[in-house]
């Protein structure tokens, strides 16, 4: 009896060994390790069942209210924000054709914040600019990266740096006073006044971690107090609310089109270098791959549903301005030239194609003071109901 299970077993092991092994043996991809060796299957997934197609622009408008019930389903807060934005002003300059102040106001329920409005001197009411600052990886300035500070030499000189590399030497919120907007800047949580020492690249990770532990994101979270900073520009005794543009650059463009999209405060906008399908931002060496800074513009679970121009689109029909830079290594420019294609194809569904303005600049990332001629140009002439061609 022993003789024969033992020559049982024999015949099993030798029957085991003839079978091919059929479990992973890798993980993750040797070629990305941030990525998992199955990645291209679940890319293949990705179908954006509520994204923009032919099909839709036989009613855009419904296209629009389904895309934008889930948009703000799964970006934004369930339930609206009601607290009191209660403003002070606390600081005030004289800046010859308009005023710089420093004012607080509550931003949510739980964020009193400080920001820096611009208005110009005169009889009002004017028309109004939302800035939304960059990322950029530098965290002690945020709302100064738009509009020149005062009173912080630390943050007078990191400003100036700032808009030195990537602004032609020019503050744009500055600018935008000149020519008779009402120009508001906040920062977002984590930059500039919100910050805190020894908050870097990495302490973005632990921080949108812990704001999913919480039952938010930190991409929702942003989007959330971006809206609110819209309503109380809009609401503004010196602000004329059918002209109320969200401008910004790199991350801020993102944030732009997004409260452009989410936003019935926000009537135009202007987003530079940050525009692209979701899909051409997923390559090796993409910021998309790398966490850190792509926490603050990742929202769970919408790329089921809208990829970023699919989102961006849902603004149309109102007035928006798009460049990309064909220089600019951070965002492919076969991906941003497909972006784009898709927002015209919506805006011309809606009937407002004049309305949409895309160009690529022979530029980097930056946003040059040429760029910002034209732009301005652009957003004034859009209020004035003509088309521009900057």
């Amino acid at each position: 009896m022993r003789r024969l299970r033992a020559a049982m077993s024999v015949l099993l092991l030798m029957g085991t060994s003839a079978v091919q092994a059929q479990h992973q043996t890798l993980g993750l991809d040797p070629a990305e390790p941030s990525l998992p060796v199955f990645h291209d299957r679940l890319r293949r997934q990705l179908s954006f069942d509520l994204g923009w197609t032919a099909a839709a622009a036989a009613d855009p408008g419904v296209w629009r209210a389904a895309g934008l019930a889930k948009a703000r389903e799964l970006m934004l807060p369930p339930q609206q924000d009601p607290t009191p934005f209660a403003p002070a002003v606390i600081d005030e300059i004289d800046r010859g054709s308009y005023v710089a102040r420093k004012i607080e106001f509550n931003v949510t329920a739980e964020s009193r914040v400080l920001g820096l409005l611009l208005v110009p001197k005169g009889a009002g009411p004017f028309p109004a600019a939302l800035l939304l600052h960059d990322h950029g990886a530098r965290f002690d300035i945020g709302k100064e990266k738009l509009i020149r500070p005062w009173g912080q030499p630390d943050r007078e000189a990191a400003a100036r740096d700032w808009v030195d590399k990537y602004f032609s030497g020019r503050f744009l919120g500055d600018e935008l006073a000149r020519r008779g907007h009402t120009v508001l800047a906040v920062d977002a949580l984590g930059w500039g006044d919100r910050s805190a020492p020894g908050f870097a690249r990495d302490s973005q990770q632990a921080l949108a971690s812990n704001l999913l532990n919480l039952g938010t994101s930190f991409a929702g979270l942003i989007a959330h107090e971006d809206l609110r900073a819209a309503q109380f520009l809009a609401g503004r005794p010196e602000v004329d609310r059918r002209r109320v543009a969200a401008i910004g650059f790199s991350m801020g463009a993102f944030r732009a089109w997004q409260v452009a999209a989410l936003s019935d405060d926000i009537s135009a906008g202007i987003a530079v270098n940050w525009m692209a399908t979701l899909q051409g931002l997923m390559v090796p060496g993409g910021n998309q791959l790398k966490g850190q800074s792509s926490f603050a513009m990742l929202h769970p679970f919408v790329a089921r549903h809208l990829d970023y121009p699919d989102i961006a689109a849902l603004a149309a029909p109102k007035p928006m301005l798009f460049y990309a830079g064909a220089q600019d290594g951070l965002f492919p420019l076969a991906s941003a030239q497909e972006a784009f294609a898709k927002l015209r194809q919506v805006w011309a569904a809606h009937g407002a194609g004049y309305r949409l303005h895309t160009s690529v600049w022979p530029l980097g990332h930056v946003f040059s003071a040429a760029q910002q001629q034209a732009a301005f140009d652009w957003l004034d002439a859009s209020y004035d109901g003509r088309s521009a061609t900057p």
